[in-house]
């Protein structure tokens, strides 16, 4: 097959890849100079959507109304922007062999490609029942979602199994989401998580509690302490039965599973610095390979504000560290040069009516503030993460968006605190004050 050769590779055709061309062409890309590599069939889109309003009984959203990058406010990309500004989309397209030395692709159809410079941005994949041999885990129905053809799959699922059964294993982001999905799609839903409580990687106990009992009142049924340690099914392969660790069997017309993600750095290992997961860069998200560029979930870059390694699971990150790679390119071939990566860790999501935002590191003493009644008609809440003596994490449900930039703010300038109940009373004033 015809080699095809380009200036810039972007391998992977997610929300990062969607930023990086936008910035580069805002950076004066010349036509014929970008290639986007993705084994996805459609053009880069905004991936939270999957979990939310794609998956909505009424008033979905479906493409092209999220491509990238609208869902930071910005101008939406469809696939003939990219051909007006020259740049190639190759989908449908999976590489194989990365060799860096020869900065060469070769895809599973033989395809080579040839680059001068080249950015990793392959995010993760979901971790699957199936790698840790679970028995009947490769049932049908039983779901996973990161990619439009995930999120399909379970659609023509719900559809087929109108007002059933459905379990959610995990208790984490896509738990929550799907469980609150699943309920507007009226299908009696149980979760299913080995924690004592949900989302602790960031709740705190005070913090889960409200969502469980929120999703309680909703009639959302919860079981934690407990995992799936098998699956049966039908004579159709449908899978029928959740079998749990502490020997109960949920009924189940649908399986969601959301436990975790990996890097996808598979096609790079022994050719790249790997470090904490991910592949390591310095502040412009350059590799241990001159040229050779991580950005996203993979990349475990060095945080400036806490001083750290650290690779970051977000599409806030993955947005911001593809535009600071390509600045960083261009400014390079420029002799110029731009300011390293500072970011704010952040993190939100949305179910049913609730919305939250955290920014910051959640390290420390904590205090809760507000109304964090789950029977609330509108409760608010939040709190605070306290380490030396100063705010380093704050969280927010039912925040405006002046209040969510005043808890940001709080993370990031890190003001002393006098004493965890100063802080208490004060509550969001605090934030706002500052």
């Amino acid at each position: 097959m015809a080699e095809k050769s380009f200036k810039y590779v972007i391998l992977g055709g997610g929300v990062a890849a969607g930023y990086a061309a936008r910035e580069f062409a805002k950076q004066g890309v010349q036509p014929g100079e970008l290639a986007i590599i993705s084994k996805e069939a459609v053009a880069p889109y905004e991936r939270p959507a999957l979990s939310k309003a794609y998956l909505f009984p009424e008033g979905a959203a479906r493409l092209p109304g999220f491509h990238v990058c609208v869902g930071s406010g910005g101008e939406r990309l469809l696939p003939e922007w990219y051909k007006e500004k020259g740049i190639q989309l190759i989908l449908s397209t999976e590489i194989v062999k990365a060799d860096l030395p020869a900065k060469t692709l070769v895809s599973a159809a033989g395809e080579t490609f040839k680059y001068q410079i080249l950015i990793i941005a392959t995010g993760s994949t979901v971790i699957r029942l199936t790698d840790f041999g679970v028995e009947g885990a490769d049932a049908k129905n039983i779901f996973y979602l990161r990619e439009i053809d995930d999120a399909d799959k379970l659609l023509e699922a719900i559809k087929a199994k109108k007002n059933g059964k459905a379990v959610i294993v995990g208790g984490g982001y896509i738990g929550l989401e799907l469980a609150a999905v699943m309920k507007i799609n009226h299908f009696d839903v149980t979760m299913v998580y080995p924690e004592p409580w949900c989302m602790p990687r960031l709740f705190t106990p005070d913090i889960a509690a409200f969502y469980e009992e929120y999703y309680a009142n909703k009639g959302v049924k919860i079981i934690k302490g407990t995992v799936a340690v098998g699956f049966t099914s039908d004579s159709n392969g449908e899978v029928k039965e959740v079998k749990l660790k502490d020997g109960r069997a949920l009924e189940a017309d649908i399986v969601v599973v959301g436990v975790g993600g990996r890097p996808l750095t598979t096609l790079f290992k022994g050719q790249v610095e790997e470090e904490k997961g991910g592949i390591k860069t310095d502040a412009f998200f350059e590799t241990s390979v001159p040229n050779v560029y991580a950005v996203g979930d993979l990349a475990t870059f060095p945080l400036k504000l806490y001083n750290e390694l650290r690779r970051v699971e977000h599409v806030d990150h993955a947005r911001k560290s593809a535009e600071q790679a390509v600045k960083a390119i261009k400014a390079s071939e420029e002799g110029k040069s731009v300011d390293e990566y500072d970011y704010l860790p952040y993190f939100y999501s949305r179910s049913f009516d609730l919305s939250w935002q955290f920014y910051g590191d959640n390290v420390g003493d904590t205090v809760l503030f507000g109304d964090s009644n789950p029977k609330s008609p509108k409760a608010k809440f939040g709190s605070y993460w306290i380490k030396d003596g100063k705010v380093v994490g704050a969280f927010l449900e039912g925040g405006t968006a002046e209040e969510n930039q005043a808890i940001a703010k709080v993370a990031k300038l890190q003001p002393s605190v006098q004493s965890l109940e100063a802080v208490k009373h004060e509550g969001l004033s605090f934030a706002c004050k500052i």
